[in-house]
Parts: structure tokens; C-alpha cells; sequence
């Protein structure tokens, strides 16, 4: 199937801003963000049981997604289906209508998607997941859409998945997998990705361009924390772990990054203090602490706020727009959260420890 790109903006290179129309796009987007579900929301959504759930979810902005996918879903896979559904339908539209430097960066931005998808079918293969845990799991919101996806999700094994990709960018990572490399495999990706993205906002030299890029620099910093918190709970060997980490942050340089890695977890955690992100885990972080969902979800609500303040500083720039974008994703996050805690029975507690609001 040919893969194809929905741009107005017929050169996916123009990165002037001369063509850009960054008031209409901004205009719209306060528009839509006011349609996103106001925090109480998710208080009363935990008092509810799950045919409760689905109803109230059917009657928001997902209703059109609700009632054209109920014909082939129900229940839990009807709602997750619909989520993602709409994820992707507010995002392509975000595509349609931006233009110029504007719609190029946000469809490269986008394509973090593409990886994601990529990375969720590998994973299937992998553990064995049943061809609706895949396809439940797909958000088509980058350049590959859901058709392609599903037929790709469909294919008997992952060597017949990467054939499928051999004419897209990410065939020389992909060739390298063997089914057993997979780690390794999705770290690449990642590092494409973002090497991508910079090349695509370049030397930033506009203050919404240093925005953008500086809203970039510190998620890969949240993710790197995440990353270093994880390998050193499991503990992974030194070298394994500096080959995961990415490249591009904000506050936290390789140099830095390789400087922390040796440290036992004791003085990892204690060297962090140094740096802002301290205070979004300092109520977490202990050398014996069981879980990491609470400093996770606590990364993740600053990843959130700083992207907010930025927003403020620049408002006729990407950078709002990308806040939206990523509340819009928390909010399908949020929501997949408590209908799929609600479906196993899980305690509520764990379920509002997971919420990102």
C-alpha cells in the first residue's frame, strides 16, 4: 500500500515562516482545547462503573467516533477503538489546516506516532498478543494510516512486518531486528525520531522556534529520567544502560547522563537533587522504593506544566499548539486508564495513582 502524507503545503521542506498561518492554527486550537474534559471530571468518571463510563464517554466530543465504531466493537474495545480514533482525527486535522514551516513541523512531531505503531506491532509478534490486543493498541496520527497499520498488524510474523516497511525511512533500523534484539531495535527508533525533529526545527534563532525546541530537549531529559529509573531497578549493566539513554536534553547532557550511570542507586538519586526535576520526585525517589508508577506520572505532569508555561511566553508559535496536543493525548491516556483498571476490577486507588490530572 502506498504510504502518503496529508499536507496542504505541497513541499515538506518549507521551513519558512512566511507561508505559516500560526494566528488561524493558534485560534482554533484554544477552540478545541476547550472541548478537552475539565480535571473534576475524572473524579466523577471514578464513581462510576464501566457501562457508566462508556455511556458518558459516548455523549462527549468522542460521541461521532462512539456511535461509527459501535458497529464493530463493543464495550471496553468500542471506547478504546473510539479513543484512539479520535486522537488520530485531531491530530490529521491539525495537519489539514496548518501551512508552511507550521505544518511541517508539527507532521514531523507527529511521527512519533509512526514508531509507536511500529513499535506495538514488533511487540505483539514478540510476547504473542492476540491480533485485537494489537490493533486496540494503534493510533494512526502520523503518516501511516489505519488501514496500512491493520494489514501490518495482520501479517503472520515480524520478518513479513518489516518487509512491508522496506520503503520507508525506518527499514535501515528495522533490517537489523532478529526477533530477539528488540530493546535495542526501539531505541534506535527513538534516536531516529528525534534526530529527525531537530533537523527539522534546525538552529532555532526565533524565540518559538528556541520554545519549541527547548519543550523537545526537556521531554527527552523526562525520558531519560524515566529510562535510568527503570534500567537501575532492574539493573541492567552500565554500558547496556548508556546505550539507551537519548541525546538532546535540556539539563541533562550524555556527559551527564554517562557521569550518573555508575553511581549506585543511592547516589544516583541523590545526585538529581541538582537539577528542576528534583522537585517532581523527591517524594518518590528512595533507594527503596517497589514501584515507579507514582515518580513516573509525577515526570509526566511536569513534562505537562512545563509545556503550559512555555505556551504562555510564545502564543503565536507552535508551542501552544503542542500543548495541546499533549493534553489531548494525557486525556486519552487518562481515560484508557480508568476504563481499563475498571475492566480487571483494579482497586481504585491504584487507578487514581496512574491519572496524570
Amino acid at each position: 500500500m502506498r504510504l502518503f502524507q496529508r499536507l496542504r503545503n505541497k513541499s515538506s521542506s518549507a521551513t519558512s515562516s512566511g507561508g505559516s498561518n500560526y494566528a488561524y492554527v493558534t485560534a482554533r486550537v484554544r477552540a478545541m482545547k476547550s472541548n478537552l474534559l475539565p480535571k473534576e471530571t475524572y473524579s466523577r468518571l471514578m464513581n462510576m462503573d464501566l457501562d457508566e463510563i462508556t455511556r458518558f464517554i459516548g455523549e462527549t466530543q468522542y460521541k461521532q467516533d462512539v456511535d461509527e465504531l459501535a458497529r464493530k466493537f463493543k464495550g471496553v474495545d468500542l471506547i478504546e477503538h473510539a479513543l484512539n480514533r479520535n486522537l488520530a482525527v485531531t491530530f490529521s486535522k491539525l495537519i489539514d489546516i496548518s501551512e508552511g514551516e507550521l505544518n511541517y513541523l508539527i507532521t514531523e512531531y507527529l511521527k512519533n506516532y509512526d514508531i509507536w505503531d511500529i513499535k506495538t506491532i514488533l511487540r505483539g509478534k514478540y510476547y504473542n498478543a492476540t491480533l485485537e490486543e494489537i490493533k486496540d493498541n494503534l493510533v494512526s496520527a502520523g503518516q501511516l494510516k489505519y488501514n496500512f497499520l491493520s494489514e501490518l498488524a495482520e501479517k503472520e510474523s515480524y520478518e513479513h512486518v518489516i518487509d512491508t516497511l522496506s520503503n520507508t525511512d525506518y527499514y535501515p533500523i528495522l533490517k537489523n531486528y532478529d526477533g530477539t534484539n528488540l530493546p535495542e531495535i526501539e531505541n534506535q527508533l527513538d534516536k531516529l525520531y528525534y534526530q529527525r525533529l531537530f533537523n527539522a526545527i534546525g538552529t532555532p534563532k526565533s524565540s518559538d522556534r528556541k520554545l519549541f525546541s527547548k519543550l523537545i530537549r526537556t521531554e527527552i531529559d523526562i525520558k531519560n529520567i524515566k529510562t535510568m529509573f527503570r534500567m537501575k531497578k532492574e539493573g541492567v549493566e552500565d554500558g547496556e544502560l548508556e546505550d539507551l539513554v537519548l541525546d538532546g536534553g535540556l539539563r541533562l547532557s550524555l556527559k551527564e547522563i554517562n557521569s550518573l550511570v555508575p553511581l549506585p542507586f543511592a547516589d544516583f538519586i541523590n545526585s538529581l537533587e541538582k537539577y528542576p526535576y528534583w522537585d517532581a520526585i523527591s517524594d518518590f525517589a528512595s533507594p527503596d522504593m517497589e514501584s515507579l508508577v507514582d515518580l513516573e506520572t509525577s515526570l509526566t505532569k511536569y513534562s505537562i506544566k512545563s509545556a503550559a508555561s512555555f505556551s504562555h511566553e510564545y502564543p503565536l508559535s507552535i508551542v501552544p499548539i503542542m500543548d495541546y496536543m499533549i493534553n489531548k493525548k494525557n486525556e486519552v491516556n487518562n481515560l484508557r486508564i480508568i476504563i481499563r483498571g475498571k475492566a480487571v476490577n483494579l482497586d481504585d486507588e491504584i487507578i487514581r495513582n496512574q491519572l496524570v490530572i
